[in-house]
């Protein structure tokens, strides 16, 4: 292979990481991106790089060599850009030390966003004794930052090709969905294979062994670029120049004019990310809890409205939820609690005053006509509860609660895989967990008081991790 085609295919795994099959907004992106270096980037480039050479054509070899050097340093699977490989760490410590702090937390990961972290699943053929298995990855949806959900096979088309060749379909598991493997062998068998349970489950461990990859998005790619490349071009350019003919500087000059280049390129595209990424999100869908009180608390018009509630045919479902939530007795019956909710129609009873009306219950009518009984909504909701990833919900709810919370209580789990008793994956390699945290950080400091306080449960695992990064964001002096 030439040191050219080296450096492009280097450049393109920088630029758009290891090919990607699935469906996911964020995987579209990166489709998106692809098409924008094949079509866009890569034939200017080579334009720009043709023209830069005329000058100096032997130089074209010595060039590519060296733009490989340096941008193969930052190659990630998930077309990621930070300290991927990085042989000299000194380069990078010579920026983090500063005049006003002896001590300071330093991650590879430390100048991103925190995406995903997730399995890069590739269709692939694993070969098992006499039978190869093939395994259909291209129509996978991939899950949610966070999510912990199991694959889940499927014969293709009970598709079997001579009578050795078994091929599945991959998917992620929705609810309690589960692979078959009894009807699965059944399937097989009535083709007239003889396979075992034991060699099926040997096939679909060798597929999941694939790599997890962790997504990030780079904060100013640009900047850090530009700054690694000059760290790199002094270091290993100049400190090993003997020659200083005006040919040699003009090669030079040539060298980083085409660096800088590529990098104004993959930044343009990382920029857009930046500006995607950190952007308010829409709400999806928003609900309201409201106790009976403060409904029958706006007169006649309100008390209407309760016997609108009890009446309406979202009042059954409503009922299940107290009961299930142990609110009200298991065996009151619906016409007795109707009749005991109002009494005579009329005023409401002391009983039932707290009961919660959840809107999901109801159609859309009925919820404005309860939201229109309030002239500040917002005043008189005493709660707020979230449902999203939290970088985005913190991030969407800046500008309503910026530096009126009080008080933040989280519990990060930390790398608890084996023992972790959640519904989402807890398993982070220690600069991810960082940057994880430090993203989500910075936006709690901006959404507390002056006044306010956050407190971070963490055991001894993190805190080696966490303190530093306190000390960083909210100030040793304030803790």
């Amino acid at each position: 292979m030439t040191k050219e085609k080296k450096f492009y295919n280097a450049l393109k795994d920088l630029f758009v990481g290891a090919k990607i099959e699935g469906e996911s907004g964020y995987i579209n992106l990166m489709k998106i991106k692809t098409k924008y270096y094949e079509k866009g980037i890569f034939p200017k480039l080579k334009k720009d790089i043709k023209e830069a050479l005329k000058p100096f054509p032997e130089f074209r070899e010595e060039l590519f060599d060296k733009l490989y050097t340096f941008f193969s340093r930052y190659f990630s699977e998930s077309g990621s850009i930070y300290f991927r490989y990085t042989p000299v760490y000194q380069n990078v410590y010579e920026k983090v030390y500063t005049d006003d702090k002896d001590v300071i937390l330093f991650w590879k990961t430390h100048m991103l966003y925190y995406v995903k972290t997730d399995r890069l699943f590739k269709s692939l053929d694993v070969k098992i004794d006499r039978f190869k298995f093939s395994f259909d990855a291209s129509k996978l949806k991939h899950k949610k930052a966070f999510e912990k959900k199991k694959i889940i096979y499927q014969l293709k088309k009970k598709k079997i090709k001579n009578n050795r060749t078994i091929e599945f379909e991959v998917s992620y598991a929705e609810g309690n969905k589960k692979t078959k493997i009894d009807e699965i062998l059944k399937s097989i068998k009535k083709k007239g294979i003889n396979i075992t349970e034991e060699i099926l489950e040997r096939a679909f461990r060798v597929f999941e062994k694939q790599s997890e990859v962790d997504y990030f998005i780079n904060k100013n790619a640009k900047e850090f670029l530009k700054e690694q490349f000059n760290l790199w071009f002094y270091q290993y350019v100049f400190s090993g120049e003997s020659e200083w003919t005006e040919k040699r500087i003009k090669q030079l000059q040539v060298l980083k004019e085409i660096a800088f280049k590529i990098i104004d390129f993959i930044s343009q595209f990382e920029d857009e990310l930046v500006e995607i990424w950190n952007k308010p999100k829409f709400v999806l869908n928003s609900n309201y809890v409201i106790t009976l009180d403060r409904i029958a608390g706006k007169g006649k018009k309100g008390i209407n409205l309760i016997k609108q509630l009890i009446n309406h045919k979202g009042f059954r479902n409503q009922v299940k939820e107290w009961k299930k939530l142990g609110i009200i007795d298991k065996n009151v019956s619906m016409p007795t609690l109707k009749g005991k909710i109002l009494n005579k129609g009329k005023t409401l009873s002391k009983d039932y005053q707290f009961l919660p009306v959840d809107t999901k219950h109801f159609n859309e009518k009925i919820k404005l006509k309860l939201l229109s009984l309030f002239d500040n909504l917002d005043h008189e909701l005493d709660g707020w509860l979230i449902k999203s990833e939290n970088y985005q919900a913190l991030n969407t709810i800046l500008p309503k609660f910026k530096e009126k919370i009080q008080t933040i209580y989280i519990d990060p789990p930390f790398n608890k895989e084996q023992d972790a008793d959640y519904f989402y994956s807890v398993k982070y390699k220690d600069s991810t967990w960082a940057t994880m945290l430090e993203n989500r950080l910075r936006l709690a400091k901006d959404l507390l008081k002056d006044t306010g306080s956050i407190f971070v449960r963490c055991d001894y695992n993190g805190n080696w991790i966490l303190r530093p990064l306190m000390n960083e964001i909210f100030g040793k002096e304030n803790f």
